[in-house]
């Protein structure tokens, strides 16, 4: 039997385990990367574990949420992540140079490397045959420093696509199909494989829309095979040396297929407040817009921008409407404007921004109240634009650029009947890559500083107990399906700059969901949280399990959990453990719940079912899908304290994370 191109790639960097679904495996890591708001907490873990120098091939600390800098504390973390930078061996990235995922692959992502990045679209380089993995910062500190990577091997779906896309059907709406058939649960556990002829026909740029989005199905990661349009594309950017061929053996066997023949798509659109609420954009037409927003990690980059720029050429922005684009790197920024099309968006009424993740977490651009915004970006999760009561579409360039030019919600293939005169834009690629957003990026043998320095906001990574025998508290929050790691911890500016700062942090957790909440557990001196299926989708940001575990947050009980949050609460030393509908149906916030169970002894002992007991009423089942390795870490009270532990039992070698 042969392989897919994910179990080659994997094979190539096993250093644990077996390739079999559902079985741990430990992988080498090649590259890794962090950013801004994630970053900080990385390096003080590394700096925790007692490491000195970065291990991987390659490290790279990009600052690209806090770049307008509003406070002092974005600025000092920005300077304790150069001086971190310099200090262990990473490739540093400076504001405004551009989003991690566009910046990375332009310059590093290359076919056949494993990447770790603690930001849930580091898959975004699978569309160049690059295995990139979403996860917790801490299991990027601890794979930076020499260890390996742990993740259970994922199913691997072939999503075979036919076809070419038709004119003003574009990447954006071929993840967004896949939304609206699979869900934001439908590749949980799942690695998936694009092949056929419809993958051969899409450029690099429209592929690595797709790996990013594929985020938001819930998958490991998503990835390409290697082929010309990865040459070509190597070769305009100067980096043709790297390109290797890989491809799937011809009777690799994967766990599904599904088919999608791009010729049948058409324009589509993600409606509020969910990534897979998709209708055709015909559904939804006569919708006032009064913002466009045209950039992100998913469609920011050069090849996003300038088909809106040749449908705004010797047009105007409806008076109603204000379009803004947010170029995803300085590289596009910079092509951009040397071809005259900056100035040709600015003529026709377009607002830019700095190269910046920013409005994508409701930090600038924030919609106004009851409006409505369109934006090609990644995620539309209620209040994640900044204003609680949002109402935000997902959409490609094309229809957003449509919707501008209109001042309304209109499909681009009517709008262009209507005008008379609108040519679909369609893919176009630069002969190269001339924009220097290198010129932005230190070296580490160019590093400024050789010692951290830290501003009077960073403080240390706080650690947990070692796990007792009892479980025991009240039901904090019940909590309903789908709940968002922004629900968890919020990521808008007011709240962002104490993401070095857990103390103070703590203070924001729940707080859209209930802004009692903290005080409430402080008060309580902590219990349990129950919610419903897929708990802690989105980011990775694992501040979402970190500051719960500071306010005394001993256990989760949820219908199901999402994979880079459940590692996380691993790692922080809080027990997850799946219950069924009727369970939690039953349960109330406010009642008392003991997990009957010796709770340490059970997670050592390896024990899978545990009994909780409800206000000393009535009893229910409870699961705990756990790893050897996984029961370690709740046992020591987390991954840093098991981790330092070994290290330091090791006399100095690379941690050894088992």
């Amino acid at each position: 039997m042969g392989q897919t191109l994910t179990e080659k790639i994997l094979d190539d960097h096993l250093v644990e385990g077996e390739l079999t679904p559902g079985e741990e495996i430990g992988i080498e890591i090649d590259q890794v990367l962090t950013q801004d708001t994630t970053g900080t907490l990385v390096w003080l873990q590394f700096e925790a574990l007692g490491l000195e120098e970065v291990q991987t091939e390659l490290a790279a600390q990009y600052c690209d949420h806090q770049t307008y800098q509003f406070d002092f504390k974005n600025t000092d973390d920005h300077r304790f992540l150069r001086s971190a930078a310099g200090t262990f061996g990473a490739h540093f990235s400076r504001p405004g140079n551009g989003i991690c995922h566009n910046v990375h692959k332009e310059n590093f992502a290359a076919p056949g490397k494993t990447m770790l990045g603690s930001d849930s679209h580091t898959p975004t380089p699978g569309g160049l045959g690059e295995l990139a993995i979403g996860s917790g910062g801490l299991d990027v500190a601890v794979a930076m420093g020499g260890g390996a990577y742990y993740i259970d091997m994922p199913e691997v779906v072939n999503v075979r696509l036919e076809g070419e896309l038709p004119e003003w059907a574009t990447a954006k709406d071929v993840i967004l199909e896949l939304l609206r058939r699979l869900s934001v649960k439908g590749g949980v556990g799942k690695v998936l494989e694009y092949t056929g002829p419809g993958a051969e026909s899409l450029t690099v740029p429209e592929r690595t829309t797709i790996t990013n989005m594929g985020t938001e199905l819930g998958a490991t990661t998503s990835i390409f095979p290697t082929d010309e349009q990865t040459e070509d594309y190597l070769s305009r950017l100067g980096r043709e040396d790297e390109y290797v061929e890989l491809q799937p053996d011809d009777d690799a066997e994967y766990a599904d297929e599904i088919v999608v023949d791009l010729s049948d798509l058409e324009p589509l659109i993600a409606q509020p407040s969910m990534p897979d609420n998709v209708v055709p954009v015909e559904e939804v037409e006569g919708v006032d817009v009064e913002q466009v927003m045209i950039g992100s990690c998913t469609n920011g980059a050069y090849e996003d921008i300038l088909p809106a720029a040749k449908m705004l050429e010797d047009r105007n922005v409806d008076k109603k409407t204000e379009m803004i684009v947010a170029p995803g790197s300085k590289q596009a920024s910079e092509m951009l404007a040397r071809e005259g099309w900056t100035a040709e968006m600015m003529a026709a009424g377009v607002n830019f921004s700095e190269a910046t993740c920013g409005a994508c977490i409701g930090i600038g651009h924030v919609p106004a109240s009851d409006s409505v915004s369109l934006r090609t970006f990644n995620r539309n999760f209620e209040g994640r634009s900044g204003i609680e009561d949002d109402s935000v579409y997902l959409c490609s360039p094309e229809v957003a650029t449509a919707a501008a030019l209109k001042g309304e919600i209109v499909d681009p293939r009517n709008l262009a009947d209507e005008l008379g005169d609108l040519d679909a834009p369609g893919i176009e690629l630069p002969d190269e890559y001339i924009g220097n957003s290198e010129s932005d990026l230190i070296a580490p043998d160019e590093a400024v500083d050789d010692e951290l320095i830290k501003g009077p906001n960073i403080g240390d990574v706080p650690l947990k107990d070692p796990l007792g025998s009892d479980i025991e508290g009240e039901t904090l929050l019940k909590m309903e399906d789908n709940i968002t790691t922004d629900h968890i911890i919020p990521a808008t500016a007011d709240i962002l700059k104490f993401r070095s700062n857990i103390d103070k942090l703590s203070d924001f957790t729940l707080s859209r969901v209930d802004d009692t909440f903290a005080q409430r557990a402080k008060d309580n001196d902590g219990g349990v949280l129950v919610a419903g299926e897929n708990y802690g989708q989105g980011s990775s940001r694992e501040h979402a399990a970190l500051c719960p575990m500071y306010l005394g947050i001993d256990a989760v009980l949820a219908q199901s959990f999402a994979r880079i949050h459940k590692a996380n609460l691993f790692n922080f030393g809080i027990v997850p453990l799946e219950i069924d509908a009727d369970t939690y149906e039953q349960i109330e916030q406010g009642d008392d719940v003991e997990i009957v169970t010796d709770v340490a002894d059970a997670i050592q002992s390896g024990e899978t079912e545990f009994t909780i007991r409800v206000n000393d009423d009535w009893e229910a089942s409870a699961t705990l899908d756990a790893s050897e390795r996984e029961r370690r870490f709740l046992a020591s009270g987390g991954k840093l304290t098991h981790t330092k532990q070994q290290y330091e039992d090791d006399s100095g070698a690379a941690p050894a994370d088992d």
